[in-house]
């Protein structure tokens, strides 16, 4: 790997990558080869005869040819000389070999517009940027998977087609499944709330969810993945932001410590690991901080919308010097049927959003775990409970007191690195009019 070249001494080597750059100059050739570790130069000065005519030889003539994207594989002398920009060593090309050619016009470039972009995905992700983006993914699920495992969590793989809705019949994909219909799945709640049930106590699931939402927002996708975690016995959800609060330091230790220089670098941005504990704010609290702000939310709901939410953290980057806000105690009229309510106030649910640089990237809550409360709170809400039946019995044969949260990996990526939009951050994006690559 080209990464692993700087620590060998000069002498011999052999490295394969793409051609990034040529610059075919009349006594010497140099070329940028870059893989996914990193880029190195090549040169190779250029043979004269007698009269001082460059002569037409190899791997000069194969070098002229090269087009960005050809796939080589060289070998050469290795030497390490400070003066060299790129890393402070080059290779002395002996011989070059190309595995495949690239075709001469690259359809897109540093300036194509994100669309364009997106239809040539494997292209855009060669740049180093973009790579990264995967290796800081890799890194985050890890350290997340790591405190889990180390909590002695159980990890699930639950089924993403279903029967029925699983929480509600909006925003779902119908698909044909033999001879009737099935859903897919919008989250794994229902299998979460089923695993406290059966005795899991502590689980998690990485996995894909789906939407059926017609937005065309920066945030927002059709097929998305979902990072749940769900446990038994607790108090309250405060409980919960207790856990959400250290998988996110957690994360955003591992990612700084083996990404931030790299971060810096590519991104300009300097990855921060959140201090304990993230403020904490109930929603109505921060509705009127955002109006004393100058900004009234114009909802006909009892929701916070995106520019609320972009006001709440500057509030709380301004006095807290924090990057993330828990908005606490949502009305029970925009939470889900399964949402805990207050005692004494059923207006409003033990409930949260985790607001992340001025943008939602998850909601939890205490689970209302006692039947008759929660089918009451289903009619209430409209549900036929006929058709909830499977998860209702969940509830009819004792469970502990137990909840959780879902969060949007991508959107954390988004935000972790200050891209515009969830398609920078998302291998391959889905969305109501793409469905390709």
């Amino acid at each position: 790997m080209i990464k692993n070249l700087s620590a060998l001494d000069d002498g011999t080597v052999s490295v394969s990558g793409w051609v990034d750059t040529v610059r075919d100059q009349k006594k010497v050739q140099f070329v940028v080869l870059r893989d996914e570790s990193g880029a190195v130069q090549l040169v190779n000065p250029r043979t004269t005869d007698a009269d001082g005519v460059v002569v037409a030889d190899e791997p000069a003539t194969s070098i002229s040819g090269l087009a960005q994207g050809t796939f080589v594989t060289v070998t050469g002398q290795l030497k390490h000389d400070e003066r060299v920009k790129l890393g402070g060593i080059e290779i002395k090309l002996a011989t070059l070999t190309v595995v495949t050619a690239a075709i001469p016009e690259t359809p897109i470039a540093a300036d194509s517009s994100l669309d364009k972009r997106m239809d040539w995905r494997f292209l855009d992700l060669r740049n180093p940027k973009q790579n990264l983006i995967f290796r800081i993914q890799t890194t985050f699920e890890h350290a997340l998977r790591t405190y889990w495992i180390e909590h002695d969590f159980i990890e699930l793989h639950t089924p993403k087609l279903m029967a029925s809705a699983s929480e509600s019949r909006a925003e779902l994909f119908e698909v044909g499944y033999f001879d009737t219909k099935a859903y897919l799945a919008q989250s794994p709640q229902f299998f979460k709330q089923m695993a406290q049930s059966a005795g899991f106590g502590k689980i998690f699931e990485v996995g894909p969810a789906f939407r059926a939402d017609p937005s065309f927002t920066s945030r927002h996708s059709t097929e998305f993945t979902s990072v749940d975690s769900e446990i038994s016995w607790i108090d309250s959800h405060d409980d919960v932001m207790q856990l959400h609060e250290d998988l996110m330091v957690a994360g955003f230790s591992a990612v700084k410590a083996k990404h931030g220089d790299e971060v810096k670098a590519l991104f300009d941005v300097e990855v921060t690991v959140p201090s304990q504990p993230f403020p904490r704010i109930p929603l109505a609290e921060a509705k009127e901080i955002v109006k004393s702000r100058g900004y009234e939310v114009p909802r006909d709901d009892d929701d916070m919308d995106p520019e609320g939410e972009r006001q709440i953290a500057a509030y709380v980057a301004e006095k807290f010097g924090h990057e993330f806000v828990f908005l606490t105690d949502y009305a029970s009229s925009i939470r889900p049927f399964y949402h805990m309510r207050h005692e004494g106030d059923e207006s409003v649910t033990k409930s949260y959003d985790l607001i992340f640089n001025g943008t939602e990237i998850s909601t939890g809550a205490q689970r209302e775990h006692r039947i008759e409360v929660l089918e009451a709170q289903a009619i209430e809400k409209g549900l036929d409970l006929q058709e909830i039946e499977g998860y209702l019995d969940f509830f009819r044969y004792g469970v502990p007191s137990h909840g959780g949260f879902g969060m949007g990996l991508a959107r954390v990526l988004m935000l972790m690195l200050h891209q515009a939009s969830i398609r920078e951050v998302t291998y391959l994006f889905r969305g109501p009019t793409r469905l390709e690559p």
